[in-house]
């Protein structure tokens, strides 16, 4: 071999030497469950789990999720997953108890599991990210409806489905203190599966129903939407409030008609973002999920866990005329 290639080779083995550490960093591949394609709020998230992915370098976002917000076409996305040996999950749930065997099956072939948004019961998961308190949350849904009432009056609940584990915490939490709220009637809940459509009709439902309505409130961003879409068209704008939990970027034109006074959401962004800093962080070992834990969440701080392995990760915000139109534009 001549001095030339035994150079060359001298040098392409010392380069590959050099290389086995960087490729030892492999990438992780997280993957962000929502409850269903095609909704905003998720959407939002997915572009915050981007921005941590982004940071890390060494990460790759899965976001998926089924077509409707049912328990069935999560497991089957899951199962997906799982087939695809990624390294972490992070779903918000469609049913707290129904995707407990899949994800024991995720977390047994060592993939770290977590829920955000709306949880896992504990047995299916390392841990739970709140995006707020349960009970703040709660709270604040009544109170945007009984701040414009001062003289109470007849309030519906527009909910996603049965089973979506935030809607009906969010939901008990604000029947522990109506009772701080006089006059406040809450007549029924009612829900919409998250679907734009049968939303609309259960908000106009709600209105015959109900003649003497004065609120609705709407725990989830598609609800919201097509509640205050539906007293608009009911020529009901100023004698119905519609409020709850939205998006800015969906929720502007409906605050100009006056259809909804005010609502209440944390950054979708933040949540995603802050899920992503968990699972790696879980994943690649830099953090254990376990009661008194204090999780990283890169720009987001940390979250500290209860017993529950569960955590809240911001105060919800108020978005009103005054405010809405320096955010309607980010989210």
């Amino acid at each position: 071999m001549s001095i030339l290639k035994k150079l060359l080779v001298t040098a392409a083995v010392t380069a590959a030497i050099m290389a086995t550490p960087a490729q030892a960093q492999e990438t992780k591949r997280i993957a962000l469950v929502v409850k269903a394609l095609g909704i905003g709020f998720f959407e939002a998230a997915a572009k915050g789990a981007e921005e941590a992915a982004a940071e890390l370098g060494d990460v790759e976002i899965i976001y998926t999720g089924p077509t409707d917000t049912t328990a069935e076409g999560q497991i089957e996305v899951i199962n997906s997953l799982i087939a695809q040996q990624v390294d972490a999950i992070a779903v918000s749930a469609n049913d707290t108890d129904a995707l407990v065997p899949t994800l024991k099956k995720a977390m047994s072939r060592g993939i770290t599991v977590i829920s955000w948004d709306s949880g896992i019961a504990a047995e299916g998961r390392q841990m739970h990210l709140n995006p707020s308190s349960n009970p703040l949350i709660g709270n604040m849904i009544i109170k945007l409806a009984a701040d414009h009432l001062p003289e109470g009056g007849d309030v519906a609940v527009l909910s996603a489905t049965t089973t979506s584990t935030n809607q009906n915490t969010w939901i008990a939490e604000m029947n522990k203190v109506k009772g701080n709220y006089p006059g406040i009637n809450v007549v029924t809940t009612v829900y919409g599966d998250d679907k734009a459509d049968k939303s609309y009709t259960e908000a106009k439902g709600l209105m015959q129903s109900y003649p003497n309505l004065k609120a609705i409130i709407a725990p989830t961003s598609v609800g919201i939407v097509a509640a205050a879409q539906a007293v608009s068209d009911a020529g009901k704008t100023g004698q119905i409030n519609v409020t709850g939990l939205g998006l800015p970027s969906e929720m502007a034109g409906h605050v100009a008609s006056g259809a909804s006074k005010s609502f209440a959401i944390w950054n979708p962004i933040d949540l995603g973002y802050s899920a992503t800093m968990i699972a790696y962080n879980l994943a690649t070992g830099k953090a254990e999920a376990k009661p008194g834990a204090a999780i990283p969440m890169g720009r987001m701080g940390s979250v500290t866990l209860d017993d529950n392995n569960e955590g809240a990760m911001a105060d919800p915000f108020v978005y009103d005329a005054s405010n809405i139109d320096a955010f309607k534009d980010i989210f």
